[in-house]
Parts: structure tokens; sequence; C-alpha cells
């Protein structure tokens, strides 16, 4: 017979994970901000210390995962319990990916500096992106923190913009390459880096979806932004 003690235990547990998760999701704000960063400065010491930060949230993702899976081997959780389990599965999956990106663009900055092409990259363009990206993360996870369903239509309207301007520096990128052949090389890098920067927007929207799974238990992935709305807010 469960006890009031038992239930206590088993909220503690919950709000462990969770607690981790949100510390995951700091640590990759932190990585994707000294990522830009030290791709704009042109920084191969901070470049540096944002790859070997993601063995940080590496390793916090597998302890994210062991807590799940001892909670669901002791307590079987069911309904809304089991739901919140998975919800944070797929959120730290998400999460060490967004990490991964942000590597990705740190090493391009290594290879900016190691070449020694200390020219004024033309990284401006996907700062609009940058900016919309973290606050689709911080959103996505403050609607984790809160199971705020409302919150994660806003991601989703914003990772159209994201898309959008991806589609906008592309098209800017091409006319560079073709106008000028000696703009190939760096057009590439920032192409490279706008990608991973969209990368970084699909995977906060899919934390977002998590959420309305975990409150609604709808799986809203692949749906339109008209369509996840409907399911999270019934209009």
């Amino acid at each position: 017979m469960q006890t009031e003690h038992t239930y206590k235990q088993y909220d503690a547990e919950l709000e462990s994970v969770r607690a981790k998760v949100l510390k995951m999701g700091g640590l990759v704000e932190q990585q994707i901000v000294s990522a830009l960063e030290s791709l704009v400065s042109v920084n191969p010491k901070l470049a540096q210390e944002v790859i070997e930060s993601d063995h940080l949230v590496n390793a916090l993702e597998v302890q994210v995962d062991e807590d799940c899976s001892h909670i669901i081997a002791r307590r079987q959780p069911t309904a809304g319990d089991l739901r919140m389990i998975m919800m944070v599965v797929k959120t730290v999956t998400d999460l060490e990916r967004i990490g991964d990106e942000a590597t990705k663009i740190a090493r391009v900055a290594q290879k900016i500096y190691e070449s020694d092409r200390m020219y004024k990259t033309r990284f401006t363009e996907i700062n609009n992106m940058v900016a919309l990206v973290r606050q689709m993360l911080r959103t996505s996870l403050d609607a984790f923190a809160r199971l705020d369903v409302a919150k994660t239509i806003e991601v989703a309207r914003q990772d159209e913009q994201v898309d959008e301007q991806f589609r906008a520096a592309m098209r800017q990128l091409v006319t560079f390459m073709l106008e000028d052949p000696r703009t190939i090389s760096m057009s590439l890098e920032v192409l490279f880096v706008a990608k991973a920067i969209e990368r970084i927007g699909d995977h906060a929207k899919n934390i977002s979806e998590y959420v309305i799974y975990m409150v609604k238990g709808k799986d809203v992935r692949h749906t339109t932004v008209e369509e996840m709305e409907r399911e999270a807010l019934g209009t």
C-alpha cells in the first residue's frame, strides 16, 4: 500500500529530474551564446571552452536517462506521470543535440583562426536568428517548467520566423558567391552556421511540442501551427 511518505519521495524524484533538465537547458543556452561570440570575435579560447563544456551536457543527459529508468522500474508510473517521464527523456535528447550544434559553430570559429583568416566575417547576418532561437529555447524551457501550453504556440510561430530568416540568408549568400567567387569559402561557413542555428530552433520547437503531449496527451509533431493551437488551446 502506498504511503504518504512514498508519494513524497516519488514527487521529489520527479522534481529532481525536472531540475536537471532545466540545468541542462541553462548549459546549452550558454553554449549557444559563447559559440557565436567565439565566431564573431574569432576567439579560439572561447570556442575551445564551448567544445569542452559539451561533456557536461552529455553527462547530464546520461544522468537524467538513468534517473528516468529507475523511476519507471521502481514506481511503474501511469497516465500523466508516465507522460512526464517520456517528456523528460525526449527533452534531454533535444537539449543534447542543441549542444552538439553549438559545438559545431565553435569548431567553425577554430577553423577560421587556424587558417589565419582574421577578416571581419559576415556573421552579423545571422544575429537575428540567434536572438530568436535563444528566446525559443527559453520559452520552451519555461513552458516545460510551468507546463504552460499557451507558450508553446509562441515557440512554433517563432520557428517559422527562423526558417524564413534562414531561407533569406541562404538566398543572400548565394548572391554573394555568384557575384564574387572569392566569397565562396566565407559564405559556405556562414551557411553552415546558419543551418546549425536553424536546427537549434527545430529542437527548441520539439521541446515545446512535448509539453503539449504532457498536458493534453496529444502528439502534435509534424502538424501546422494552427493544428497545434487547436490541440493546445482548444480553439
